[in-house]
């Protein structure tokens, strides 16, 4: 990104943040950290190609960004997004929102597509659930099966929207070490490492885990560093972050 700006989704005249200048290199792991309103899911929706920029230029594997061509498109499915809520279609069951893009893209039958997803379901620890309807399951299964819908095609690069909100200890754990694998290379994908951009609400969970650190404030994009630039930085914000909540008995 080069000297972008963007925009909410729901209303693109509105900048949420300016003057962004970034380069997410392969096998870098990101998060992407601020407070509520701060334009962190818009940014990764921009980041995903599915709103401009109002200024700048944003490549993608060399490609301009938004890719909406056809002939372009290969470029494009080189990228995952998963939604915070999952944004899975109701009326679908969760096997059918998870083979839609092998459906879609590949025109693959039911039941190649699903033969396909077999051992994704599986790792997901989906199975159970393939036959269930989104709006019968917990929020945290509805954000595996986004996610199995983000990976059915084996992207090179992953965009989570808040992956750990509203989650409970045991599920937060699944996600953070999963994406541990996917940064150092899952068999799913035949243990080649995946590029992950990461939006959170907070810092500390993320220890350990994510490797590079951003900001999101003030209508613009800080880069921090590393965990140890991070721990380092004097920046108020990026403290208050950094402190994981005061339990109450």
């Amino acid at each position: 990104m080069i000297d972008l700006a963007f925009g909410a989704m729901h209303d693109p005249t509105t900048a949420l943040a300016e003057a962004i200048n970034w380069t997410v290199n392969p096998g870098d792991y990101w998060v992407v950290a601020g407070l509520h309103g701060s334009g962190k899911s818009d940014f990764l929706m921009l980041a995903g190609g599915l709103m401009p920029p109002q200024s700048g230029h944003y490549r993608f594997f060399g490609e301009p960004m938004p890719i909406f061509e056809d002939a372009r498109l290969k470029t494009r499915l080189r990228l995952g997004l998963v939604f915070e809520d999952g944004r899975l279609f109701n009326h679908l069951t969760v096997l059918e929102n998870v083979v839609l893009p092998l459906r879609y893209h590949q025109d693959l039958g039911q039941a190649e597509a699903a033969s396909a997803v077999a051992e994704l379901l599986a790792c997901l620890e989906l199975e159970p659930w393939a036959g269930r309807l989104p709006g019968t399951l917990g929020r945290g299964w509805q954000k595996r099966a986004g996610l199995a819908r983000a990976l059915a095609l084996k992207p090179d690069v992953l965009l989570v929207d808040n992956p750990l909100a509203g989650l409970d200890p045991r599920q937060i754990g699944w996600w953070l070490a999963f994406l541990d694998q996917l940064s150092q290379g899952h068999p799913l994908l035949q243990g080649r490492p995946v590029t992950l951009v990461v939006t959170a609400a907070a810092f500390h969970p993320w220890k350990g885990h994510a490797r590079q650190f951003a900001l999101l404030r003030d209508h613009g994009f800080q880069v921090v560093g590393d965990w140890g630039q991070l721990a380092a930085s004097s920046t108020e914000l990026v403290r208050e972050l950094l402190t994981p909540p005061t339990r109450t008995e």
